[in-house]
């Protein structure tokens, strides 16, 4: 057995069990060989973490850009709202989406730092391209006034805030959120800002009092 069928193995066995949880002996079970053999292949446990951990978030890297190029002629509300049931199917289905969600949320303490060096870069990856997909879709979709970047940020404050109810409650809890903040959250980037809003009222307030004190 070589490095990638021990890779796949603890993939699996760190998705499902843990950082701690894990050890190399049920890597090496799941594999079919003894603990020792792993050393061939990584340094130790934290090597092989770490090397699970970049594999993990390129592949989703490359799920869910296959994810937004599929629906390039889908309203871009339809592809947002679609995403965050799409999460929910990778995160149940797909190991290396259960363990990005996982280790995103909650890294090893031993390896903090690390781990935010493989996330974070992930992260801006992710903001950049959801912006340009944004500025991109500006000229047919109703939220012109909004900034792209503002519109990006916004829309990943709510996938975190959402998809951490999954990891902690499950589906329920994590549905229950979905269909109370999604709604907010578009109809808030859709409409005119309050700024240009309230100014409109203002100034037919103004008249229609004028009319009735005349």
């Amino acid at each position: 057995m070589g490095m990638e069928e021990i890779r796949k193995a603890a993939l699996f066995q760190f998705a499902a069990n843990g950082y701690e949880g894990a050890s190399l002996s049920s890597i090496a079970a799941e594999v079919g060989i003894r603990k020792p053999s792993i050393y061939a292949h990584f340094q130790g446990k934290e090597d092989l973490f770490l090397q699970v951990a970049r594999y993990a978030f390129q592949e989703q890297n490359l799920r869910i850009f296959q994810y937004f190029t599929e629906r390039k002629e889908q309203s871009l509300e339809h592809t947002l709202h679609d995403f965050l049931f799409w999460m929910e199917q990778e995160y149940e289905s797909n190991n290396s989406a259960k363990f990005m969600l996982r280790f995103s949320f909650f890294p090893p303490v031993s390896l903090y730092n690390e781990v935010l060096n493989i996330v974070n870069p992930f992260l801006d990856k992710m903001e950049r391209k959801l912006t340009r997909r944004l500025r991109n879709a500006r000229d047919r979709e109703p939220f012109a006034h909004m900034k792209p970047a503002d519109m990006a940020l916004a829309y990943m404050t709510l996938v975190d805030g959402i998809i951490v109810e999954l990891l902690y409650s499950g589906s329920t809890n994590y549905h229950r959120r979905l269909n109370a903040a999604w709604p907010i959250f578009w109809r808030g980037i859709t409409l005119i800002s309050s700024h240009e809003g309230s100014s409109g009222m203002n100034c037919k307030n103004i008249v229609n009092q004028g009319e009735h004190s005349s």
